[in-house]
């Protein structure tokens, strides 16, 4: 399968990635922990349906000593008994603040409270950016049809 757009060779697409990955750059230097950062970008891009990022951070995640036990679980969290529950927490957010459409009103009170609970601010920030950054990464992926598979751990930086 091809991309629709090669986003790198096109000149409007290569700016605006230039920009996004600057953006992500700053989440993954924040305080919000490694492994909480790779569990809620792999479960927004398993929602939202984007094979690149979910092949992309689930490579990511083992090569940086994630479990397998822990990413195929993602998907299925609330069951699992793996996650601390602040992970548990972000995980929560993170399907909330991705599924914002299909809600009454955006993220209830109840599950911001959880995450706060388990995370100071400057990790709900990062937390918060993360999910929004994960939003537009997927949508630019699944637009153009980019391609999963062979993602190499580190590709990007």
């Amino acid at each position: 399968m091809d991309a629709r757009l090669n986003v790198f060779d096109s000149p409007t697409a290569g700016k605006f990635l230039k920009h996004v990955v600057s953006a992500s750059k700053v989440i993954a230097d924040s305080p919000l922990p490694l492994a909480t950062q790779q569990l809620v970008a792999l479960r927004a891009s398993q929602i939202n349906g984007c094979g690149f990022c979910v092949d992309m951070h689930t490579k990511d995640a083992t090569a940086a000593g994630e479990t397998a036990v822990r990413l195929h679980l993602v998907a299925a969290w609330r069951e699992a008994t793996v996650f601390t529950e602040a992970e548990r927490a972000a995980l929560e957010l993170a399907e909330e603040g991705t599924r914002i459409a299909d809600g009454a009103g955006g993220v209830p009170d109840e599950v911001w409270a959880r995450a706060a609970a388990h995370h100071d601010e400057e990790q709900l920030a990062a937390l918060v950016s993360l999910i929004a950054l994960m939003g537009t990464f997927n949508r630019l992926n699944v637009i153009t049809q980019q391609p999963a598979g062979d993602y190499q751990p580190g590709q990007f930086g």
